[in-house]
């Protein structure tokens, strides 16, 4: 089978196209044919090399993917079936420990992710347990649902689980042309929020009003912050999902309402910020971290989906040869939303 191979930390030249035995499930794991796979940030920070993160070497990259099963191993339930078409799950716990049992997998202190903590879906093949595949309702598309996994789990987990979003509240979503902002303001829109978004180009601002954000600012005029509170009469946002680190970071945290929640997910301009602290306890406000979010998330997920409610932005779909040149399209910002890889 094809598949791609980290072979050390570098540049996108370490990406290597190799070919691997097909491997057999074992017992309570299914075989998964990998139909596409997705582009995401943290393939670029494995690829690179993450301080006190060790990967064996070579290693094989890609945490979102779907596919079609194709074999089962022994002991598997009969509700999986060869030939279902399958999304693959990012996460996964190694022990059925009390997160796991409460529905919070992700808190799970073995939580690892797919592409990082074990080997990943660039693989024509993977053999995974059977509870990391859920079936794909009727009408969903292998290739564009590819783009949905790590990006739609992890913004669900940031205003659902997290931040606990209700109707009515004012939610600004940094960066409503990444794969994770894009996914933010439609699941803010469905729980009945207004929300704001920035991005920093017109066509960006553009497709963030299409996916639903009422209002669409640019984040690279200094001036945004004001704009927002103008928007706001003066109040900022109920909510500010937070994803871009020290490039947006102090915009971000001005644009906090009284008794208002940031709740980031990471920092891909960046790993440290500064925070003002009078204004963060005068004002009662809150900042949350928040990594992934609870497998169950994904039945309503793609519900969501399949009901027209949700949908990926993919900005163009290449064959897994081109993964290297996929990389250098993401690293250079050249990208709306996702980049789907095929098999």
């Amino acid at each position: 089978m094809r598949a791609v191979h980290v072979i050390e930390h570098g540049g996108p030249g370490v990406l290597r196209m190799v070919e691997l035995p097909v491997p057999e499930p074992a017992a309570g794991e299914v075989r998964v044919k990998v139909a596409a796979i997705s582009l995401n940030h943290l393939d670029i920070w494995v690829r690179r090399g993450m301080p006190g993160v060790e990967i064996p070497m070579p290693h094989i990259p890609g945490c979102d993917g779907t596919g079609t099963i194709d074999a089962l191993g022994e002991g598997v339930g009969p509700e999986v079936t060869v030939g279902m078409r399958v999304l693959i799950e990012p996460g996964f716990t190694t022990a059925d420990g009390p997160e796991v049992q409460a529905g919070m997998d992700h808190l799970a202190p073995d939580y690892g992710i797919r592409g990082e903590h074990a080997p990943g879906l660039a693989a024509e093949y993977v053999c995974l347990p059977e509870q990391y595949v859920t079936p794909l309702p009727e009408g969903l598309d292998l290739i564009d649902t590819a783009a949905v996994p790590l990006v739609f789990l992890t913004a669900w987990g940031m205003l659902h689980t997290r931040a606990k979003i209700q109707a009515g509240e004012t939610v600004l979503v940094l960066g409503a042309a990444s794969g994770v902002g894009s996914a933010g303001i439609q699941i803010a829109k469905a729980h009945g929020c207004r929300v704001i978004t920035t991005a920093g180009s017109p066509e960006k601002r553009a497709l963030g009003v299409e996916l639903g954000a009422h209002d669409a600012l640019d984040h690279r005029d200094d001036a945004w912050p004001k704009e927002l509170k103008a928007l706001t009469g003066g109040q900022g946002a109920d909510v500010v999902f937070e994803h871009i680190g020290p490039a947006t970071w102090d915009g971000a945290m001005r644009s906090l309402r009284r008794g208002g929640r940031l709740v980031t997910c990471g920092g891909t301009t960046g790993p440290k910020v500064s925070i003002t602290l009078p204004h963060l306890f005068m004002k009662n406000q809150s900042v949350l971290g928040s990594t992934m979010g609870p497998r169950s998330a994904f039945v309503d997920i793609l519900q969501g989906m399949a009901n027209g409610l949700f949908r990926p932005v993919v900005h163009s779909v290449l064959p897994i040869e081109r993964i290297a040149d996929a990389h250098q399209m993401l690293e250079g910002r050249e990208v709306v939303g996702k980049l789907v890889l095929t098999f």
